[in-house]
């Protein structure tokens, strides 16, 4: 609270991305909450808490918004609510992609896209992996993709993006899994391979590395069938 505080009391950026912009309708309980989200993810677009905070708040004000214009429309129109949500999380997350360290915000434009524009899904989480040095967009980007059920498109964004030297075990881990989700042992074996020898984080990966062994090797007796 005392950083929030601070935020709220400084003096206006010319930056204004993630800024809540002017509206004419009515102000809400919640309006200093929003402000003070927003003035965090200003500092910070990659702050997942402060975002999803935010996120929830937009999509609750969307969702009430399309109630109130058609109340006959209460009932059975939750598709619709829910297009509205998504929308305004849309418009959100968008907004805060305009900062050039954002990472985070363009993760979630992914994963509201990923069932209708699969070359913007893989566009958005290359250009957050090139934005985030520590891996952790890396990370997330290829375990939005292998629950998504597209493991070959997580290896080929992970093969061409993971640094094992300078990112995150997690992201190591995302690129070894998603070779096992697309049932390639080779390549989760070299992967595997290549972030025990270079990783600087090894204390994290020895504690990991002995289930994807296991799990390399299952696969690579079923693939070779009998």
């Amino acid at each position: 609270m005392p950083r929030l505080r601070q935020l709220l009391r400084r003096s206006g950026s010319a930056s204004t991305v993630g800024t809540r912009r002017p509206t004419s309708s009515r102000r809400r309980g919640d309006t200093v909450h929003e402000d003070a989200l927003r003035a965090v993810l200003s500092e910070n677009p990659n702050d997942e808490r402060a975002f999803q905070a935010l996120a929830e708040i937009v999509r609750r004000h969307a969702a009430q918004a399309h109630t109130d214009e058609d109340p006959l429309a209460a009932e059975g129109a939750a598709p619709t609510r829910r297009r509205e949500a998504d929308l305004a999380e849309w418009a959100l997350a968008e907004e805060l992609a305009g900062n050039p360290k954002a990472w985070y915000p363009l993760v979630e434009l992914a994963r509201l896209s990923i069932g209708d524009d699969h070359e913007g899904t893989l566009r958005r989480l290359a250009t957050a992996a090139e934005r985030d040095p520590s891996g952790q967009a890396l990370a997330s980007g290829l375990e939005l993709l292998r629950e998504a059920g597209m493991p070959v498109d997580a290896l080929g964004l992970g093969v061409g993006h993971w640094r094992p030297r300078e990112h995150v075990a997690e992201a190591g881990r995302q690129v070894v899994l998603a070779a096992l989700d697309a049932e390639r042992p080779l390549d989760a074996r070299l992967q595997l391979d290549a972030l025990v020898a270079s990783t600087p984080h090894r204390a994290e990966v020895r504690a990991f590395a002995g289930d994807l062994d296991s799990r390399i090797e299952q696969s690579r007796q079923r693939t070779a069938g009998p």
